[in-house]
Protein backbone atom coordinates (compact mmCIF):
# COMPACT_ATOMS: atom_id res chain seq x y z
CA UNK A 1 0.00 0.00 0.00
CA UNK A 2 2.18 2.81 -1.29
CA UNK A 3 1.69 6.47 -2.01
CA UNK A 4 0.71 7.30 -5.58
CA UNK A 5 2.78 9.32 -8.02
CA UNK A 6 1.35 12.68 -9.04
CA UNK A 7 1.64 11.68 -12.71
CA UNK A 8 -0.91 8.91 -12.09
CA UNK A 9 -3.67 11.48 -11.56
CA UNK A 10 -2.90 14.43 -13.79
CA UNK A 11 -5.17 14.43 -16.83
CA UNK A 12 -5.98 17.09 -19.39
CA UNK A 13 -9.68 17.56 -18.73
CA UNK A 14 -10.06 19.61 -21.93
CA UNK A 15 -9.09 16.55 -23.97
CA UNK A 16 -11.10 14.00 -22.00
CA UNK A 17 -13.68 11.96 -23.97
CA UNK A 18 -15.96 11.67 -20.93
CA UNK A 19 -15.55 15.04 -19.17
CA UNK A 20 -17.19 15.81 -15.84
CA UNK A 21 -19.66 18.68 -16.24
CA UNK A 22 -18.01 20.98 -13.69
CA UNK A 23 -21.43 22.21 -12.54
CA UNK A 24 -22.56 21.97 -8.95
CA UNK A 25 -25.35 19.41 -8.74
CA UNK A 26 -27.54 21.87 -6.81
CA UNK A 27 -29.71 19.15 -5.29
CA UNK A 28 -28.21 17.27 -2.34
CA UNK A 29 -30.33 14.32 -1.21
CA UNK A 30 -28.88 13.58 2.20
CA UNK A 31 -30.58 10.20 2.72
CA UNK A 32 -29.35 8.96 -0.67
CA UNK A 33 -25.76 9.82 0.25
CA UNK A 34 -26.15 7.99 3.56
CA UNK A 35 -27.58 4.88 1.88
CA UNK A 36 -24.74 4.75 -0.63
CA UNK A 37 -22.11 5.10 2.10
CA UNK A 38 -23.74 2.39 4.20
CA UNK A 39 -23.55 -0.13 1.35
CA UNK A 40 -19.79 0.40 1.14
CA UNK A 41 -19.46 0.26 4.93
CA UNK A 42 -21.08 -3.18 4.88
CA UNK A 43 -18.72 -4.28 2.11
CA UNK A 44 -15.71 -3.14 4.11
CA UNK A 45 -16.92 -4.77 7.33
CA UNK A 46 -17.42 -8.06 5.51
CA UNK A 47 -13.94 -7.88 3.98
CA UNK A 48 -12.26 -7.27 7.35
CA UNK A 49 -14.23 -10.02 9.09
CA UNK A 50 -13.50 -12.49 6.29
CA UNK A 51 -9.76 -11.81 6.61
CA UNK A 52 -9.99 -13.18 10.15
CA UNK A 53 -7.32 -11.24 12.02
CA UNK A 54 -9.64 -8.54 13.38
CA UNK A 55 -13.39 -8.18 13.81
CA UNK A 56 -15.31 -5.18 12.48
CA UNK A 57 -18.78 -3.79 13.14
CA UNK A 58 -20.74 -0.56 12.89
CA UNK A 59 -19.71 1.90 15.58
CA UNK A 60 -22.35 2.40 18.25
CA UNK A 61 -20.88 5.59 19.69
CA UNK A 62 -22.61 8.71 18.40
CA UNK A 63 -20.35 11.04 16.42
CA UNK A 64 -17.61 8.44 16.04
CA UNK A 65 -16.34 7.08 12.71
CA UNK A 66 -18.49 4.49 10.92
CA UNK A 67 -16.63 1.28 11.75
CA UNK A 68 -15.00 -0.05 14.91
CA UNK A 69 -12.26 -2.66 14.49
CA UNK A 70 -11.45 -4.90 17.47
CA UNK A 71 -8.50 -7.08 18.39
CA UNK A 72 -9.16 -10.74 19.32
CA UNK A 73 -9.30 -9.69 23.00
CA UNK A 74 -12.13 -7.22 22.14
CA UNK A 75 -9.97 -4.14 22.72
CA UNK A 76 -10.37 -1.47 20.06
CA UNK A 77 -7.70 -1.59 17.38
CA UNK A 78 -8.88 1.22 15.09
CA UNK A 79 -11.77 3.32 13.82
CA UNK A 80 -12.57 3.65 10.12
CA UNK A 81 -14.63 6.41 8.55
CA UNK A 82 -16.03 5.59 5.10
CA UNK A 83 -16.53 8.22 2.40
CA UNK A 84 -17.89 7.63 -1.10
CA UNK A 85 -17.16 10.18 -3.81
CA UNK A 86 -18.69 10.15 -7.26
CA UNK A 87 -17.76 13.65 -8.40
CA UNK A 88 -14.62 15.71 -8.43
CA UNK A 89 -14.17 19.45 -7.88
CA UNK A 90 -13.81 20.44 -11.52
CA UNK A 91 -13.35 24.14 -10.71
CA UNK A 92 -10.79 23.67 -7.97
CA UNK A 93 -8.22 25.79 -9.82
CA UNK A 94 -10.73 28.62 -10.17
CA UNK A 95 -12.00 28.68 -6.58
CA UNK A 96 -8.84 27.46 -4.82
CA UNK A 97 -6.11 28.86 -7.08
CA UNK A 98 -3.37 28.46 -4.46
CA UNK A 99 -4.17 24.85 -3.65
CA UNK A 100 -1.95 23.49 -6.45
CA UNK A 101 -4.59 20.80 -7.01
CA UNK A 102 -5.78 19.42 -10.34
CA UNK A 103 -9.41 18.26 -10.66
CA UNK A 104 -8.46 14.66 -11.35
CA UNK A 105 -6.48 14.32 -8.11
CA UNK A 106 -8.85 16.21 -5.82
CA UNK A 107 -11.05 14.66 -3.14
CA UNK A 108 -13.08 16.41 -0.47
CA UNK A 109 -14.13 15.88 3.11
CA UNK A 110 -16.61 17.74 5.29
CA UNK A 111 -14.45 20.04 7.41
CA UNK A 112 -16.48 19.65 10.60
CA UNK A 113 -16.25 15.85 10.32
CA UNK A 114 -12.54 16.02 9.65
CA UNK A 115 -11.88 18.12 12.76
CA UNK A 116 -14.04 15.80 14.85
CA UNK A 117 -12.04 12.76 13.76
CA UNK A 118 -8.83 14.56 14.66
CA UNK A 119 -10.20 15.16 18.14
CA UNK A 120 -11.35 11.56 18.55
CA UNK A 121 -7.90 10.22 17.70
CA UNK A 122 -6.23 12.70 20.06
CA UNK A 123 -8.55 12.05 23.00
CA UNK A 124 -8.85 8.26 22.68
CA UNK A 125 -5.35 7.52 21.45
CA UNK A 126 -6.95 5.08 19.00
CA UNK A 127 -5.81 4.98 15.39
CA UNK A 128 -8.46 6.60 13.20
CA UNK A 129 -8.38 6.12 9.44
CA UNK A 130 -10.47 7.65 6.67
CA UNK A 131 -11.28 5.45 3.69
CA UNK A 132 -12.49 6.88 0.38
CA UNK A 133 -14.31 4.78 -2.23
CA UNK A 134 -13.88 6.60 -5.53
CA UNK A 135 -16.59 6.05 -8.16
CA UNK A 136 -17.41 7.40 -11.63
CA UNK A 137 -14.18 9.35 -12.13
CA UNK A 138 -13.50 7.71 -15.45
CA UNK A 139 -10.00 9.12 -15.84
CA UNK A 140 -9.05 6.99 -12.82
CA UNK A 141 -11.53 4.11 -12.47
CA UNK A 142 -13.42 1.91 -14.89
CA UNK A 143 -17.10 2.71 -15.30
CA UNK A 144 -18.25 -0.49 -13.58
CA UNK A 145 -15.63 -0.42 -10.84
CA UNK A 146 -14.18 1.67 -8.02
CA UNK A 147 -10.87 2.36 -6.29
CA UNK A 148 -10.19 2.64 -2.59
CA UNK A 149 -7.80 5.06 -0.88
CA UNK A 150 -7.06 5.65 2.79
CA UNK A 151 -4.98 7.68 5.19
CA UNK A 152 -4.53 8.03 8.94
CA UNK A 153 -5.96 11.07 10.69
CA UNK A 154 -2.50 11.77 12.04
CA UNK A 155 -1.19 12.35 8.52
CA UNK A 156 -4.33 14.14 7.35
CA UNK A 157 -4.08 16.53 10.29
CA UNK A 158 -0.50 17.34 9.38
CA UNK A 159 -1.61 18.20 5.83
CA UNK A 160 -4.58 20.18 7.10
CA UNK A 161 -2.43 22.48 9.24
CA UNK A 162 -0.08 23.09 6.33
CA UNK A 163 -2.78 23.75 3.73
CA UNK A 164 -5.98 24.81 5.50
CA UNK A 165 -6.07 28.37 4.14
CA UNK A 166 -5.49 27.16 0.58
CA UNK A 167 -7.81 24.17 0.42
CA UNK A 168 -10.96 25.09 2.33
CA UNK A 169 -14.06 25.94 0.28
CA UNK A 170 -17.67 26.74 1.22
CA UNK A 171 -20.35 26.00 -1.35
CA UNK A 172 -23.83 27.48 -1.48
CA UNK A 173 -26.64 25.61 0.23
CA UNK A 174 -28.86 23.70 -2.16
CA UNK A 175 -32.06 21.73 -2.35
CA UNK A 176 -31.98 18.73 -0.02
CA UNK A 177 -29.49 20.20 2.46
CA UNK A 178 -32.22 20.71 5.08
CA UNK A 179 -33.82 17.54 6.49
CA UNK A 180 -36.73 17.93 8.96
CA UNK A 181 -35.70 21.50 9.67
CA UNK A 182 -32.05 20.61 10.31
CA UNK A 183 -29.29 21.61 7.89
CA UNK A 184 -27.44 18.33 7.33
CA UNK A 185 -25.81 18.98 3.98
CA UNK A 186 -22.08 19.47 3.69
CA UNK A 187 -21.21 23.05 2.75
CA UNK A 188 -17.63 23.54 3.97
CA UNK A 189 -15.10 21.07 2.59
CA UNK A 190 -11.39 20.59 2.94
CA UNK A 191 -9.60 19.11 -0.05
CA UNK A 192 -6.82 16.54 -0.31
CA UNK A 193 -4.84 15.16 -3.19
CA UNK A 194 -5.01 11.48 -3.99
CA UNK A 195 -1.22 11.58 -3.97
CA UNK A 196 -1.38 12.22 -0.21
CA UNK A 197 -3.24 8.96 0.35
CA UNK A 198 -2.46 5.28 0.01
CA UNK A 199 -4.28 2.93 -2.33
CA UNK A 200 -6.03 -0.07 -0.86
CA UNK A 201 -5.79 -2.82 -3.47
CA UNK A 202 -9.32 -4.19 -3.40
Amino acid sequence: MAYIKLSDFIFDCDRCHTPCDGVSKGTYIFKNDVSLSESFEEMLIKRINTAGKYSAAKTQKEGYPDIEIQNPDRSIYSYLEVKVQQRTFMQVKKYLPHSNLEPSETIALNLSDLLRYFTIQQTTGTSTVIVWFLLNRLCIVDKASFKVYFQSCEELERIYHLEKQKRTFKRKSGEGDVVDGVHKGVTVNFHFSLTELKEWKW
